[in-house]
């Protein structure tokens, strides 16, 4: 492999560790893609091997998320371009954005046990529904966002102005090509108005559906198994002036759908040209006396991808 990093404002020859060379099968564990910002405010494609460097694909000629994700073998192929000459960065040193270009983001409902409760217990109303959903072969399934709306990391997530109990819910997101494959994993946050969607379920596209109520990022996870995806911990920590408001933990097995089920069900009478994210539910509900509030930072972990952290902001 041969790399030139870029290091402030000179060029230095990099070479990545030698555990990473030549061992195809440690490769795709550490395969992550992203999108970044160049120093010149040009977004590109990059892919991480460690945790200090990003390596720019668009000098070995891929553009687009999609020219990966769409390939027959997206860890072959990366595996492949990394033969070439490849301008890396530090990770410290570049913007990362949400990992999404022209890929619609959904999400899934109920999947989680200790989700159906919350939503039974926010509305007297609805509750019937969730119930039967949790239960039901067909899973909730729901627009979340445009790709050119989602907040990548180290962005500001949305608190409606209108709502009084607003939640971030952690979830593992899917990356699904067009012919449906899953491809990839991903962390989204599904920024939610319980108030608004307890109030009435038809309520429900505007408590989940607004100015910065989704981020993604940072990295697209590739090649991995849905058995090995199971076994990953997600963890979230909301911190307010400086000191923890709210943190929990679940895990990723802890789904009660396969993601194929869930992935088949998007698919239904429906086509994603360049493909699509799905949210696959949260485990992790904060108190019901619990809030965000602007200025709070909410950090969502899972183990085998990585962070995404965002600060509050009202809109």
């Amino acid at each position: 492999m041969r790399f030139i990093c870029a290091l402030g404002f000179g060029l230095e020859n990099f070479r990545f560790p030698r555990r990473l060379v030549g061992r195809q099968d440690q490769a795709e564990d550490n395969m992550k893609l992203c999108r970044f910002l160049t120093a010149d405010d040009q977004a590109v494609v990059g892919l991480s091997l460690d945790d200090a460097t990003v390596l720019d694909l668009s000098t070995a000629g891929v553009e687009r998320l999609e020219s990966v994700l769409e390939h027959d073998n997206p860890a072959r192929l990366l595996r492949e371009l990394t033969e070439d000459t490849l301008r890396a960065h530090l990770i410290q040193k570049v913007q990362l954005l949400a990992p999404v270009d022209h890929q619609e983001v959904w999400a899934a409902g109920v999947t989680y046990l200790r989700s159906k409760k919350a939503r039974m217990e926010e509305s007297d109303f609805s509750a019937t529904a969730y119930d039967k959903v949790y239960e039901a072969a067909r899973p909730e399934i729901f627009f979340k966002s445009l790709p050119e709306k989602a907040v990548g990391p180290g962005d500001t997530v949305g608190i409606r102005k209108d709502a009084k109990w607003n939640v971030p819910e952690p979830e593992l997101a899917l990356v699904i090509n067009s012919r449906q494959k899953i491809v990839g994993y991903t962390i989204g946050n599904d920024m939610s108005s319980r108030d608004i969607e307890g109030e009435n379920l038809l309520y429900l596209p505007q408590a989940k559906v607004y100015n910065r109520s989704c981020a993604l990022g940072p990295w697209i996870t590739i090649g991995v198994s849905e058995a090995n995806a199971r076994s990953w911990k997600i963890q979230l920590q909301i911190k307010r002036d400086g000191r923890v408001a709210f943190d929990g933990e679940t895990s990723v097995g802890q789904i009660k759908r396969s993601f194929e089920d869930l992935a088949d069900y998007l698919f239904r009478s429906q086509s994603f040209p360049h493909g699509a994210v799905l949210l696959t539910g949260t485990g992790i509900v904060p108190p019901d006396g619990f809030t965000l509030r602007p200025k709070d930072s909410v950090r969502i972990h899972i183990s085998g991808i990585g962070s995404l952290e965002n600060s509050v902001i009202e809109v």
